[in-house]
This record gives structure tokens, C-alpha cells and sequence, in this order.
């Protein structure tokens, strides 16, 4: 039986949870944003995270990861104390590593959109149009209810695809559940099964390429692919540099910590 990068990774942390248990780690008490001052913070490298920890807390020591599990290993290993991430995937790591926690505290309201090329108005229009039709005849609600369920059991809907198609070239990074994540040998999750949506309206055939967040930006300027969608948020910084779609969610930071 095939098992998920996210599968492995959850196993991973437990191990090595496990193994820091028997370790001394500086107790840290964080009941909120404004107790991250002078911490050394785990964040996920070029994601909105790492701008708010950079620029909102004092005398931080900011270690900066390839993806949120990484952070979290080496939270439980007692490298770092705290990580501000995403809330959804920070909902996720916390549910599979019960030695962690999230603060109660939500800070920096953000919304995701889809980055094209500037430029590029026929994409983003059918984009749109997409997002707009998905909010209207009740598909959104399903596909939040189907990768942000109450018990957890994240279930896949099946989006039927276009054989002969042009390809469509999506780029993300799959290390951000619900939102793009491994399962085997594929890539999943809320965003993946929106641009499958997307690339059927237009008449599309859909391509995912995995890759550092970082690296998104850079990846759709070259031409190497045609949007991004990868729970990115669509702040004034990257205005300069891509055009964004209509918002699709809206999230916030928050922390994570050792219990």
C-alpha cells in the first residue's frame, strides 16, 4: 500500500519527537504574536510568514525552512521555538504531532489568488471566471467541505479531464496541505482539484510542477509555467512582479508551539 509524502513525514515527526523527548529544551512561554520578541522562529522560506516575522517582531532569529514539516521537525527537536505558518496547514501538522500546539491567537489576515504572468489578460480572465462560477453554484462549499472536513478525513473529488487537449502548466509547491500535497505519486489537494476545474473551462488539459515556493515566482516569469497556485498570497510585493486572480480564500498566521 502506497503511502503519502505527508503520510511519511507525519511518521517521521513522531520519531523524532520521540527521540527529542528524552533531550532538554528551553521552555518558552507564547500566548501571542507579541511574545515572539527575541525567539528564534521557524518560518517556510519566501512565504508571507517569513515578510511578517521579518518585519513585525523585535530581535528575532528567523530560521527559514523549504516547507512548514521541516520547521516543524525541528520544533520538536528544540532548534527553534515557535513557527508562524498558514493556519490550515498548521491545523495539519498539529493534528498528525500531538507534542505540538497552536496559540490562540490569529494575526495577519491574508487571501489567496492565483498569479499569472503580467501581461497575460486572457488567462487571468478565464481564471476568474472560473472562481467567480464556483462560488456561485455551490461547488466551493463542496470542495471546502472535502479537503477542510470537521473529522479531518480529507476525501478527493474526481475531476474528469481533458485528454486531447493543449496543456495548461500550473506550478506549486506540494508540501501545503489541504491546499497541495503528495498522495503517492501525485499531487492533490484544494487548489490542484480548482485548477483542474479551471483548465476544463478553458478547454485545457492540466500539468502540475512541483517546486520550492521560492521558486514559483521566478519559474512563471521565465515561461517554465503558466500560473501559480499554491496557497500564495497576493500581497502588494508581488503586484510588482505577477498579476493575481480574484481571492479564492481567506486565511491568517498563526503559531505554533510545543506543548
Amino acid at each position: 500500500m502506497k503511502k503519502s509524502v505527508i503520510a511519511i513525514a507525519a511518521a517521521v515527526l513522531a520519531l523524532s519527537f520521540t527521540a527529542a523527548g528524552c533531550k532538554s529544551k528551553k521552555v518558552v512561554e507564547v500566548n501571542s504574536a507579541a511574545d515572539l520578541a527575541g525567539l528564534t522562529i521557524g518560518v517556510q522560506a519566501g512565504t508571507t510568514g517569513e515578510l511578517y516575522v521579518q518585519e513585525e517582531v523585535k530581535d528575532a532569529k528567523i530560521k527559514s525552512f523549504k516547507t512548514g514539516i521541516d520547521a516543524a521537525l525541528a520544533l520538536g527537536n528544540g532548534a527553534i521555538d515557535a513557527i508562524v505558518l498558514d493556519e490550515l496547514p498548521a491545523k495539519e501538522i498539529v493534528r498528525r504531532n500531538p507534542s505540538l500546539a497552536i496559540v490562540n491567537d490569529k494575526f495577519s489576515a491574508e487571501e489567496y489568488a492565483i498569479a499569472v504572468r503580467k501581461g497575460n489578460p486572457e488567462l487571468l480572465a478565464r481564471i476568474n471566471a472560473t472562481i467567480a462560477r464556483v462560488m456561485s453554484d455551490g461547488t466551493y462549499d463542496s470542495l471546502v467541505s472535502a479537503f477542510m472536513p470537521v473529522d479531518g478525513n480529507i476525501t478527493i473529488p474526481n475531476v474528469e479531464e481533458l485528454e486531447a487537449a493543449p496543456v495548461l502548466r500550473m506550478g506549486t509547491n506540494a508540501a501545503f496541505p489541504p491546499f497541495e500535497y503528495v498522495d503517492g505519486t501525485e499531487v492533490v489537494g484544494f487548489d490542484v482539484t480548482l485548477a483542474k476545474m479551471i483548465a476544463n473551462d478553458y478547454g485545457r488539459k492540466l500539468q502540475v510542477s512541483d517546486m520550492a515556493f521560492d521558486s514559483l515566482i521566478a519559474a512563471l516569469q521565465s515561461g517554465s509555467i503558466d500560473f501559480i497556485a499554491a496557497g500564495m498570497t497576493a500581497t502588494d510585493e508581488r503586484r510588482k512582479n505577477v498579476d493575481f486572480s480574484e481571492p479564492y480564500y481567506k486565511t491568517n498566521q498563526v503559531i505554533i508551539i510545543r506543548k
